[in-house]
């Protein structure tokens, strides 16, 4: 298998796509000898995805460069997500899927009459996936996903920070791409706002410009957290918006699944009660939070040369997570037993006294 990786390196580097395409098939098949249906599984889902679908990223080389700092103003990737990938609610996920159908039947509603621009606003809380949601469009479409570093395009002079914005839509107009800007408020405020100069108006004139202009055969995506700050004329430009909130209780239920389900550890949930205490420790978190916390649990675990994560575990790093230390034992005991963590747990895994423990539980 050291040979095919070998050679997939090689084609990637060099551009041959058929090259990449055919060792990572052998590479698949190879691996399914080893017996890791999984895995091959994974390879052959990519490469049917993008076959015949992927982007040259020759034109897209050369990156703009803020003329102040002469910082790039963009990154470029190729994210691999799949539907596994990413948990979202089931309107969200319909609603992005139909965006996808927009874009990929964009020559249909063109001849039609129609306005073929596919622009995408996304707003939400942070850590709950919106960048994330970028990756998996550029990975279900096989555009580059060109992503704007505002850090860079914002300039200390706002007259060039409207140079630096047409810059970059010129340049992610070269190639069909996904152009992703984050943080989008930070260009797109409101134009009336008294607390900046008459100069930030022309920023999102120049900006509204460079969205009216752009390419139809690419993807314009926008996200922020601080929706209420956009001017109201950005809003209209884009065809579609989507709130992104934080996860319900079904979509907790999954990402527990998704997280942990490592293939190296096994995770211990005795029963449906502590599942659905979980749901409920887990309530008012991002997605992002939640896969931390999970994270950091198997991470203890391999610390400790376990190999298994139980719900006392996770119950104990929600705590720690929210409260960032164990500044006060019985404030922590306390929490533990009301998550139904027995007396016996809590001595056993914490070392904490049953003396100690019992008082604390008739309080």
């Amino acid at each position: 298998m050291q040979t095919e990786i070998i050679k997939i390196i090689e084609g990637g580097i060099s551009g041959d796509k058929e090259k990449v395409y055919n060792y990572a098939k052998l590479l698949a098949d190879n691996v399914k000898k080893d017996g890791n249906d999984k895995f091959s599984k994974r390879i052959i889902d990519l490469l049917n995805n993008k076959k015949g679908k992927l982007t040259s990223l020759d034109s897209l080389m050369a990156k703009p460069v803020d003329t102040e700092s002469r910082a790039e103003m963009v990154e470029i990737s190729n994210p691999q997500l799949s539907t596994q990938d990413i948990i979202l609610d089931k309107y969200v996920e319909e609603e992005i899927d139909s965006f996808i159908k927009y874009y990929e039947n964009r020559d249909k509603i063109v001849l039609s009459g129609l306005d073929s621009n596919s622009s995408l606003l996304l707003y939400g809380p942070p850590g709950c996936g919106k960048t994330t949601i970028a990756q998996y469009i550029s990975s279900l479409t096989g555009l580059p996903l060109v992503t704007a570093r505002l850090d860079a395009l914002v300039s200390s002079l706002l007259g060039s920070t409207a140079k630096n914005i047409r810059k970059v839509f010129e340049y992610a107009s070269k190639s069909d791409c996904i152009l992703f800007l984050d943080e989008f408020d930070v260009i797109a405020k409101l134009r009336d706002d008294k607390n900046e100069l008459g100069e930030l108006k022309r920023v999102v004139n120049s900006l509204i410009q460079n969205i009216d202009t752009f390419s139809s055969n690419s993807i314009l995506i926008a996200a922020t957290n601080h929706h209420e700050l956009l001017d109201p004329a950005i809003w209209r430009r884009f065809t579609r918006v989507l709130e992104i909130n934080k996860p319900n209780e079904a979509e907790i239920e999954k990402l527990l699944e998704v997280f942990l389900g490592n293939e190296n550890f096994k995770t211990i949930i005795k029963n449906q009660k502590q599942l659905q205490q979980l749901k409920n420790l887990f309530s008012g978190f991002s997605h992002s939070d939640i896969k931390t916390i999970v994270q950091n649990c198997l991470k203890q675990s391999i610390v400790e040369n376990k190999n298994e994560t139980t719900y006392v575990d996770i119950v104990q790093e929600i705590y720690l997570y929210s409260n960032h230390s164990i500044k006060n034992e019985m404030e922590f005991i306390k929490f533990l037993l009301s998550h139904n963590i027995t007396q016996k747990e809590i001595n056993e895994n914490f070392g904490f006294s049953m003396r100690k423990i019992q008082s604390i539980a008739k309080l």
